[in-house]
């Protein structure tokens, strides 16, 4: 009973963190549109959260407050920016009064203040990390090459040799940019990875990364493939860690060797480790023979001999060599200033915009997330750490902000469109051009939204039945007793 109200205390948690910063991000921009037609005198009809009919609303003065059905985002109806009401969901009383034109001023300030309140907004919330901090990984904040898988596995199932593998990479390089773009952390490493855009001569992906080993820098061509659910540039790598035992299990090789939890491992017959993983290749292939670690404890140096086992792991009975370690993830608090975290979160999305309309790129609409994948991952790092939250809206912001100045008919970057248009050809656009083409791209972006929901609906269900598969078949191995007792 209490672990059934724990949970829907957390559920409740998390919703409620999803309709602040989500629902906040939204309402922000709007408050910046709203803000600045007041200040500029304009005639202000709606303030919306979502599009379509609405859930209720309240009219003070002379305005109509709404929330609406479709979640998409939320518009302030301003006819004398952008007459929008066939899309917004029809006009207020005394819609059809003549009212005087704004300038070209009035036109642009009010379209670009929401999105510099969803930068402010932004930048509020990156005080509060760089204040109370952000909790990372020493794997998140490295770059730092710490496995080479061997094998990678292609959308068809087919193992291929691993890209990294095949390229040389080595464990212990550094990775400083890739394609001449330097990356920070793990996360940048991964996100312009996907994004780059060479191809070599027959068409294949292409990417030089420039890496740093033994304090010398190199140059390393690498072909990645395609590979991943979301079907994106891969070659074989993940980052270095200290490698800390957690525990270690009842009558294991390595609680019998005298393995301690706190021990960070060091190196295993002398070479030099630098990943978990490497410990577990070098388990795979070593069953019934000795190998010798090394161990960090308390700041000794201490040699310990285990030897692998083979033991059941899955609930059908399958086996695999073993040594009955499980490995230790600390977390640690980083304070990035808030300059520095809008700084990577524009770089980012630039990338990644850049990505998306180049021709030769892998990187598609189809992997970006929509509403529904942004409410997951809001939803799960709410259950985490309330400043990983903080962080995703940062981003979520950012990307609002970039987003809606495209110069797309609908957006406000489009209002700035016609409003530039117009003052250059020295009189308005046309009333049904701008109509036709606000309604022509409005239905294209829905149909884009509703396209990346689900996938983004699709990807839930799928991970979803994975979580499900591992729990059902993997099982903690119990090793038997020393001689049978």
């Amino acid at each position: 009973m209490n672990g059934f109200l724990q949970q829907a205390f957390s559920s409740v948690w998390s919703i409620a963190l999803i309709a602040l910063f989500f629902g906040g991000s939204i309402f922000v921009h709007e408050l910046g549109h709203f803000l600045a037609a007041r200040r500029r005198g304009l005639r202000i009809e709606r303030f919306s959260i979502g599009f379509g009919p609405k859930i209720f609303s309240w009219v003070r003065n002379g305005v109509e407050y709404r929330l609406s059905w479709l979640p998409l985002g939320g518009y302030v109806a301003l006819p004398q920016l952008a007459d929008m009401r066939g899309i917004e969901g029809g006009g207020a009383d005394g819609a059809d009064d003549p009212l005087p034109p704004i300038s070209y001023a009035d036109k642009m300030i009010v379209s670009v203040m929401g999105a510099v309140f969803n930068v402010l907004f932004a930048f509020a919330l990156a005080c509060v990390i760089w204040v109370f901090g952000f909790p990372t990984t020493d794997q998140q904040t490295t770059t730092q090459i710490g496995f080479v898988a061997k094998t990678i596995t292609l959308p068809d199932g087919t193992e291929v040799e691993s890209p990294a593998a095949r390229a040389g990479l080595q464990e212990g390089d550094r990775v400083i940019a890739i394609d001449g773009r330097e990356v920070a952390d793990w996360g940048s490493l991964r996100q312009t990875l996907v994004s780059t855009t060479g191809r070599t001569a027959d068409g294949a992906p292409r990417a030089v990364l420039t890496i740093e080993r033994d304090g010398r820098s190199l140059q390393v061509e690498i072909l990645p493939q395609i590979g991943g659910d979301e079907r994106m540039r891969l070659i074989g790598i993940s980052p270095a860690e200290p490698i800390l035992v957690g525990d270690t299990l009842p009558n294991s090789p390595a609680a019998l060797g005298g393995m301690k939890a706190g021990d960070a491992i060091v190196a295993v017959d002398g070479r030099r480790l630098f990943s978990r993983w490497q410990v577990e290749d070098l388990v795979q292939s070593h069953l019934n023979r000795d190998l010798t670690f090394t161990v960090d404890r308390d700041g000794q140096r201490v040699d310990i001999v285990v030897r692998p086992v083979e033991v059941v792991h899955t609930s059908d009975g399958r086996t695999t060599p073993s040594i009955g370690v499980g490995y230790a993830t600390p977390r640690r608090l980083v304070h990035p200033g808030p300059v520095a975290q809008i700084r990577e979160q524009f770089v980012q999305m630039y990338r990644v915009l850049s990505a998306l309309l180049h021709p030769q790129s892998d990187l598609g609409i189809g992997q970006m997330n929509g509403p529904p994948g942004i409410v997951r991952v809001l939803f799960v790092t709410s259950q985490i750490d309330i400043r990983i939250t903080i962080w995703v809206t940062i981003l979520i912001n950012i990307n609002l902000a970039v987003f809606n100045l495209l110069p797309i008919p609908v957006l406000d970057g489009g209002h700035m469109l016609f409003a530039t248009l117009a003052k250059l050809r020295g009189r308005a656009l046309p009333a049904k051009f701008i109509a036709a083409s606000q309604s022509a791209f409005m239905l294209l972006l829905f149909s884009l939204m509703i396209f990346v929901s689900f996938r983004d609906v699709g990807r839930w269900f799928r991970d979803s039945r994975e979580d499900e598969r591992i729990e059902r078949t993997y099982i903690t191995p119990v090793f038997p007793a020393p001689n049978g007792g």
